[in-house]
């Protein structure tokens, strides 16, 4: 039967049939034709155009299989690069993305059965890099475009000589460091304390010495207190007293305290002359009078 000539009824229905994703089994990648069911796919392998494509890719299946797989994966990369660069991304997302296209290249006409087998390929290639975690396999597209390539040796460059200006920096600083230390030690080593005394030590040649505890003569009293007064007689010094020491105050007060206390019987004439020299209340006045006459009274009991 005919297909239908674009325009008519029956080739928009056929359009809306077969509208969204088919079966990846039922799509014929060297005819490009996908079938809606196994009734369909099957009588497109019977058919005299699919005998003859067939024939075609047989005589050399294995170029026709390797362009199917570097299409494949120069449209899978640039959708990655394009999409998201060089982030990681999940290696089955961007599959997802691949295939909502109906015109893609299905994976079933490559060298790769699955996808995991593809993302480690990429992997090996150094066309990204890919590492598997617990969700699944993540890919992330290395840039090796010239442009980049010569940006990433002017970053190089740049950090190197950032880098060397750090370590000449580090190195002057250690440099200045080692010469302060050197300085310290020195003043340290010239300020530094006397070596010890390893003790006293005798020298046999030498004289020895004899220590003497006797008092010795003295001159007298008389002749010391002349060579003290510059040969000078003082009158009213008393022989062995020295007449340019000071007096001690100390030994006075303590000498009149010894006087008071050696003497009782004055100690009452002095309180009495004390009470009559401070002036006297009313009262004590006549305390005194009372006194006073009763020692009269007495006095004339005795006469």
């Amino acid at each position: 039967m005919p297909r239908a000539e674009v325009g008519t009824p029956k080739y928009i229905a056929n359009k809306m049939k077969s509208k969204g994703l088919q079966r990846l089994r039922w799509f014929c990648q060297v005819c490009e034709k996908q079938c809606r069911d196994e009734n369909g796919f099957k009588c497109h392998a019977q058919s005299e155009a699919h005998l003859r494509q067939m024939l075609v890719v047989g005589e050399n299946a294995g170029r026709h299989i390797a362009d199917f797989s570097s299409r494949f994966q120069s449209e899978f990369v640039t959708l990655l690069s394009r999409r998201y660069n060089t982030k990681r991304v999940l290696a089955n997302k961007v599959y997802q993305e691949y295939i909502a296209d109906k015109q893609h290249l299905h994976m079933n006409a490559t060298r790769w059965v699955t996808l995991t087998e593809f993302a480690k390929h990429l992997g090996r290639s150094g066309i990204a890099r890919v590492d598997e975690t617990e969700k699944g396999w993540f890919i992330a597209w290395i840039d090796n475009s010239p442009k980049t390539l010569s940006k990433q040796e002017a970053t190089l460059k740049k950090e190197r000589a950032t880098m060397n200006d750090e370590q000449r920096e580090r190195m002057l600083i250690a440099e200045q460091i080692e010469r302060a230390a050197d300085a310290d030690k020195n003043e340290s080593s010239s300020s530094a304390t006397p070596p010890r005394e390893e003790g006293l030590k005798r020298d046999e040649a030498a004289e020895k010495v004899v220590l003497s505890f006797a008092p010795k003569p003295g001159p007298a009293p008389e002749a010391t207190t002349a060579a003290l007064t510059g040969g000078l007689k003082l009158s009213g010094v008393k022989p062995g007293v020295n007449p340019l020491k000071r007096p001690n105050v100390f030994k006075a007060a303590a000498a009149s305290a010894s006087s008071k206390i050696s003497s009782p019987s004055d100690e009452p004439e002095k309180t009495n002359e004390k009470k009559r020299s401070a002036p006297m209340s009313m009262a004590e006045k006549l305390i005194l009078e009372d006194q006073e006459r009763k020692r009269r009274r007495m006095d004339r009991d005795n006469v």
